[in-house]
């Protein structure tokens, strides 16, 4: 019996030394997977990616493009004939209906030139025919009615009626708002000046200068009256340089030439290239009554209109033929930089119309009858004689 209790305690004694190692066994696996735990790193978060929106590009400068149109006639050389056909009852003059054919074409355009050949001294100094004009300011009056905005008075009848003509000529022109004139001059400071001018937001100057007239001269100390560029080519130059540094456009009427010669002198061709070298972008030529070529110069820079013959006049033949020409000047705008070109170049042919000197009109050949067809087709080829790639018509 006391062995048997030995046995049991000795049992019980081997159970409780196990529970004992295995309590200190599962303390330490358990210790150790706490370690475990302790020493592995705590995961970093991944991070939510930002996109960073790109840049807005700086969007190009747009070009600024302006554009501005030209139409041009030749001299208006008022003949005793023509002013004694306007004469009204009164004694005033009315031109208008003269000029009914031409008004729509140049009405359509932004600037429209004509050469005023004799002087507009008015009734006050009396009017008069060849040899020594002086022409009705009535006469002056219409064209502006009639749509015509660019006037050169510089011709070798400026000087026809003295001082006074010029004087009484000049304060018409001065008068009439949105007209420029350029030819004539009160003073040394009017002459010296160059004024600029703008259309459509295209700047130009305008010059206008004769070669002489007719042996006539200013009084001394009024050598201002009437811009002559004899012996004064360098001022003349000069002129045009400063134009082409202060506007967009310089635009230069010539009285210049032989007249009744169809083709430019060496001396108008020497001039037209210094004129373009200076900076002319437009040049329009008159006094030989009769038309003559057109030409590019520079690389297509500068233009020239050698000769546009009369516009209106008492004359016969071929110096009732006149040239109207046109054409479209564009400026681009980049920043500081600007671009002209001068394109859509293009001519026609107009004719004085009359029944022996009285009902006298203006009309392009397009609106005469077929027997006026014959002079048309014989002076139609001096138009692109120096340039073949000038457009023929298209007038409306």
């Amino acid at each position: 019996m006391k062995k048997r209790k030995l046995k049991v305690k000795n049992l019980i004694a081997l159970i409780s030394i196990l529970l004992i190692i295995i309590a200190i066994g599962v303390s330490f696996i358990l210790r150790n997977k706490n370690k475990e735990v302790a020493m592995e790193p705590t995961p970093t978060p991944t991070p939510t990616p930002v996109s960073t929106p790109s840049p807005t590009p700086t969007p190009e400068p747009e070009p600024v493009v302006s554009e501005a149109t030209l139409f041009m006639v030749g001299d208006a050389l008022i003949h005793g004939a023509i002013y004694e056909d306007a004469r009204t009852a009164d004694g005033s003059y009315e031109f208008s209906q003269m000029l009914d054919a031409i008004a729509p074409i140049a009405q359509q355009y932004d600037l429209a030139y004509y050469n005023q050949e004799t002087i507009l001294g008015g009734s006050e100094l009396g009017i008069s025919t060849y040899p020594m004009f002086n022409t009705p300011q009535e006469f002056g009056r219409d064209m502006i009615e009639a749509g015509f905005n660019l006037v050169s008075t510089a011709t070798n009848h400026t000087l026809d009626k003295g001082e006074d003509g010029v004087l009484y000529s000049k304060e018409f022109w001065k008068a009439q708002e949105g007209v420029v004139e350029d030819g004539t001059n009160t003073s040394f400071e009017e002459q010296n000046d160059l004024p600029i001018h703008q259309v459509n937001g295209i700047t130009y100057a305008f010059i206008s200068y004769t070669y002489g007239m007719n042996g006539l001269y200013p009084p001394e100390g009024k050598e201002y009256l009437v811009n002559c560029y004899e012996n004064h080519v360098d001022d003349l130059l000069e002129k045009v340089r400063i134009g082409k540094e202060k506007a967009d456009v310089v635009i230069v009427a010539m009285h210049w030439g032989i007249e009744y010669m169809t083709e430019p002198s060496q001396e108008q061709m020497d001039l037209a290239q210094q004129l373009a070298d200076a900076g002319a972008d437009i040049i329009i030529g008159n006094h030989p009554h009769i038309i003559q070529p057109i030409q590019w110069l520079n690389d297509h820079k500068t233009i020239c209109f050698y000769a546009l013959g009369n516009f209106i006049s008492a004359q016969e033949g071929e110096n009732l033929v006149g040239m109207m020409a046109s054409l479209k000047i564009t400026k681009t705008q980049l920043g500081d930089d600007v671009t002209i070109d001068i394109s859509d170049v293009k001519a026609d042919l107009h004719y004085t119309y009359s029944d022996y000197y009285i009902n006298n009109r203006v009309i392009p050949f397009s609106q005469l009858g077929d027997e006026y067809q014959g002079l048309y087709q014989s002076l139609l080829p001096i138009v692109t004689q120096m340039d073949d790639s000038i457009q023929v018509g298209g007038f409306e």
